[in-house]
């Protein structure tokens, strides 16, 4: 069905909305996700919105979000991420911090903080969010340690 100027269908969105984060959940990568804009909450059909809480000494799974790009933003806190095909380059982000994901990039973000939990926010091209997950355990097998000098 072709949409046209000032139409709506079921899955559009009538108008804009005021949302607040939802209730906070354990995604398939082992982190704690508070999502706001999506496909269920707002009808949106291209984006995703959350907040994410990765806690202290916390570790997501390796993963890829198959086909979507994510955009994040370092609200608190400290996180490492590596990623790469073997996980194999490191980047270290700080409050204030964006940070770019291209679609199916192996990644696998940590909290080295052993006190202070890290929030971003979180916003990617997938409105259903948890369905591009992609785990990837056989990368979660490696031993990872953060590079000596960031």
């Amino acid at each position: 069905m072709e949409i046209t100027p000032g139409m709506t269908t079921e899955t559009s969105p009538a108008t804009c909305r005021l949302l607040h984060a939802g209730e906070q959940f354990q995604g398939k990568q082992g982190l704690i996700y508070a999502p706001a804009i999506s496909a269920e909450s707002a009808g949106a059909r291209a984006i995703h919105l959350q907040l994410v809480t990765i806690p202290a000494s916390g570790k997501a799974k390796a993963h890829k979000h198959a086909g979507h790009e994510s955009a994040i933003y370092a609200l608190s806190g400290t996180s490492g991420m590596w990623y790469g095909e073997n996980l194999e380059q490191h980047m270290l982000v700080k409050t204030g911090d964006f940070v770019y994901i291209p679609a199916d990039m192996p990644h696998l973000p940590y909290n080295p903080s052993s006190t202070e939990d890290c929030v971003v926010v979180v916003a990617r091209t997938d409105p259903n969010e948890q369905e591009s997950v992609v785990l990837l355990p056989h990368l979660d097998e490696m031993v990872l340690t953060p590079p000596c000098a960031e």
